[in-house]
C-alpha cells in the first residue's frame, strides 16, 4: 500500500481502558462508523492467537470502509492478517520491523529532528511525534507545538501528532505542520465514541465518506 496522507488526517488508536466493559473491538468499529481515516490496534496486553483473530476482524471492516488499518508493535501479526500498516517505536528495530512485514506502510514514532531522520533512513512512510501530556503512554515524551514544528520542519514525511489532543486542540495541532491527528482517550474513553470521532473529522475537515 502507497500512503496517501489524507489517511492519516483522524487516526484512532484504541485501548480497552477507556470504558469498563468496552473492548477494542467497540472502539475501532465506532471510529469506523465516525468517519476516523485510520484505525490502530494498539493491544499489548492480548495474547497472539486473541490478536491475530481481533486484527483480521478489524482489518475486514476497515478494509470495506476505506480506512487504512495499522497495528501497533508487531509487524508478524500485521502481515498475517493483511493489514495496510505496522507503527512500532524509535528503539524497537524499524529496519526489522520492515523486513518482516513488507512493502505495507511503516510508521515510526520520533522524538527529535535527529530521529525522524534516522526513521526516514529506515524506511518510514510516516511519523507519530507526541504533543501534549497523555497518561495513555508512561514513557511518552510530550514536546509541546514547537516541538512539533522542529520535527515537521526536519522532515519531508507527514507527521502525526499524538498525546492529550481532542477536539479543542485538533486545529492548533494542525496549524503546527502535522498532517493528522491520533487520538487514545478522545475516542476510547468518551461517552459516545463515534459521536466523539464524528466531531473530530468535522473540526479538521475530513471529506465524509
Amino acid at each position: 500500500m502507497v500512503l496517501d496522507p489524507r489517511s492519516l488526517r483522524v487516526y484512532v488508536v484504541t485501548s480497552a481502558d477507556g470504558v469498563p466493559g468496552r473492548t477494542h473491538r467497540d472502539v475501532a468499529f465506532a471510529a469506523v462508523d465516525g468517519g476516523a481515516t485510520a484505525v490502530q490496534l494498539r493491544a499489548p496486553e492480548l495474547g497472539d492467537v486473541v490478536l491475530r483473530r481481533l486484527a483480521a476482524e478489524i482489518r475486514e471492516r476497515c478494509a470495506r470502509e476505506g480506512v487504512m488499518f495499522v497495528v501497533n508493535d508487531r509487524p508478524d501479526i500485521a502481515r498475517q492478517v493483511g493489514a495496510d500498516g505496522v507503527h512500532v517505536g524509535r528503539d524497537d528495530a524499524p529496519l526489522e520491523a520492515r523486513g518482516i512485514f513488507g512493502e505495507g506502510v511503516l510508521g515510526i514514532s520520533a522524538d527529535t529532528p535527529a530521529q525522524a531522520t534516522a526513521a526516514a533512513r529506515a524506511g518510514a512512510d510516516y511519523l507519530g511525534v507526541t504533543v501534549f501530556t497523555t497518561g495513555t503512554k508512561a514513557d511518552a515524551r510530550p514536546l509541546g507545538l514547537e516541538g512539533l514544528r522542529a520535527i515537521v520542519g526536519s522532515t519531508e514525511l507527514p507527521v502525526v501528532a499524538i498525546g492529550g489532543i481532542d477536539a479543542s486542540n485538533a486545529r492548533d495541532v494542525l496549524d503546527a505542520g502535522a498532517a493528522g491527528i491520533a487520538v487514545v482517550s478522545a475516542v476510547g474513553a468518551a461517552e459516545d465514541p463515534s459521536e466523539a470521532t464524528r466531531r473530530l473529522v468535522e473540526t479538521v475537515g475530513v471529506e465524509v465518506r
